[in-house]
């Protein structure tokens, strides 16, 4: 798996923007959309790695846009965060293929924790930590170290780093990295990539991060 590309499913300006600005801060790419619709078009189109969903939706509810979603066979994860807290729903939104179900007022903190757990749990990967030799990365904390020493990492570098991992002895293509890190609504600059490539070689070591010419970037696994 790549580092967590969100689309958040979200009606309510004011938390569909503080909820966009906190996942975001928490290491998230998210992208915010508005409707049923337009949400089950981005699904049909552009690749997402987990769903936060609203049930009370315009144009096209959430629980009919769960039911696309998972009658088209797509398995992402898909967490309910609804103000609906009757247990009938709850039972429901789970029965028709959600991994999760939250009831708002949330705390952005848990959000942000079971969001690493379906993703942790998507990918196989049941340990929070992610370990290569000596670098040990904590996806919840934000924390990196090597061989016990804590490395300052910016949050860019954090989700590149973050994603080689995940996929250490694959490589990965630009555009899996900078979807790791940039919404469709982001335009990274051209070389922007290159730069958190060479800033995390020169904090972890020349070679920890491989290229391929014209393929991608790779991390070897661990011996």
């Amino acid at each position: 798996m790549t580092a967590m590309r969100i689309i958040l499913v979200e009606d309510d300006p004011q938390l569909g923007d503080g909820l966009t600005v906190g996942l975001r801060q928490a290491g998230f790419a998210v992208d915010w959309v508005k409707d049923g619709s337009a949400a089950d078009h981005a699904l049909k189109s552009e690749t997402f790695d987990l769903a936060v969903l609203d049930l009370g939706l315009p144009r096209l509810s959430g629980m009919e846009l769960l039911k696309r979603l998972r009658g088209r066979g797509q398995d992402l994860p898909v967490l309910i965060l609804t103000a609906r807290d009757a247990t009938a729903e709850k039972i429901a939104g789970l029965d028709s293929g959600a991994d999760d179900y939250l009831v708002k007022p949330v705390d952005l903190d848990e959000l942000a924790a079971r969001i690493r757990a379906l993703a942790r749990r998507a990918g196989g990967r049941a340990a929070p930590m992610l370990h290569h030799g000596t670098l040990t990365l904590d996806p919840a904390a934000r924390r990196v170290s090597l061989a016990g020493a804590p490395v300052d990492l910016s949050a860019r570098e954090f989700a590149v780093l973050q994603t080689l991992l995940e996929n250490a002895g694959r490589v990965m293509t630009r555009a899996q990295l900078e979807g790791a890190i940039y919404g469709w609504k982001d335009e990274p600059d051209s070389n922007a990539l290159e730069v958190h490539i060479h800033h995390l070689r020169r904090k972890l070591g020349a070679d920890f991060v491989k290229t391929l010419r014209g393929v991608g970037y790779i991390v070897e696994k661990a011996a």
